[in-house]
């Protein structure tokens, strides 16, 4: 094992959670599994393969209930996963250099906590407004945020969900199903990139714990509402702490590397 059991099972506790906050919005949590990942793992091929994983796991399953709940038509979500799909697999096949990585990952970290803790700060009304934009704009998105998913091993969602809303692409639960199902997509894009270039690593024993722990949170999450809960609240804080584990991983691991 590459972890102490107790770190480990400390681990496993901070994904549950993890899991089950961000799919009640239609998130894998991959940002949050990489920060974690971080303070027990060192290296990246590693972190970046278990996260894929996991928001693979969480996303599977909310996505099912989404289309099997009508949030979701997949003719309007193809124009962002064509794009996503082959641009993720080609993020994902990079053989990145250590310090590099961990650049690109503390920036995305940083960006991810910020686009989180603006999507809390939305208007909510009671008739949400919706706008009609050019088909080549959801191409651009996809293929953008595919690539940079694909390069830190990350579904995605988390930085087209709030970009989406603040366009007021359409109704909240239909945005957050894209989401779900953008990161289902590109996980699986990337997890194919990552075996082609030969770099997926997976310690076995670590990742079925992780797994067993995301598919329960994941199953709860996408269960229940939030919103009694002061969602808001929880994704403020939860962005706190991404944001300051991207510091950390920029400052420590990317720019001392350079």
């Amino acid at each position: 094992m590459q972890i102490p059991i107790e770190n480990l099972l400390l681990l496993c506790f901070g994904f549950f959670i993890i899991a089950t906050l961000y799919s009640s919005v239609g998130f894998g949590g991959g940002s949050s599994y990489l920060a974690l990942l971080t303070l027990f793992l060192s290296s990246f091929f590693v972190i970046r393969s278990i996260a894929l994983v996991c928001n693979l796991i969480v996303v599977s399953g909310s996505t099912y209930l989404y289309f099997k709940n009508g949030h979701a038509k997949l003719k309007d979500f193809v124009p962002f996963v064509i794009t996503s799909i082959p641009l993720a697999f080609i993020g994902a096949s990079f053989r990145l250099k250590e310090n590099i990585f961990f650049v690109i990952l503390g920036v995305s970290l940083l960006l991810s906590a910020l686009f989180l803790a603006l999507q809390t700060f939305s208007v909510q009304t009671t008739k949400q407004e919706t706008k009609q934009y050019p088909k080549f704009i959801s191409y651009l998105l996809g293929s953008g945020i595919g690539f940079l998913s694909g390069l830190v091993g990350i579904g995605g969602g988390i930085f087209l969900a709030p970009i989406l809303n603040h366009l007021k692409w359409d109704k909240a639960i239909k945005i957050a199903a894209l989401a779900s199902f953008f990161i289902l997509v590109n996980s699986i894009s990337g997890l194919a990139g990552l075996v082609l270039a030969d770099s997926l690593s997976l310690p076995w024993v670590e990742t079925m714990y992780l797994v067993i722990a995301v598919f329960f949170g994941g199953q709860l999450g996408i269960r229940i509402s939030l919103k009694k809960l002061s969602a808001n609240s929880i994704k403020r804080v939860t962005a706190l702490l991404v944001f300051i584990v991207g510091i950390r991983v920029l400052l420590v691991n990317g720019l001392q590397l350079l």
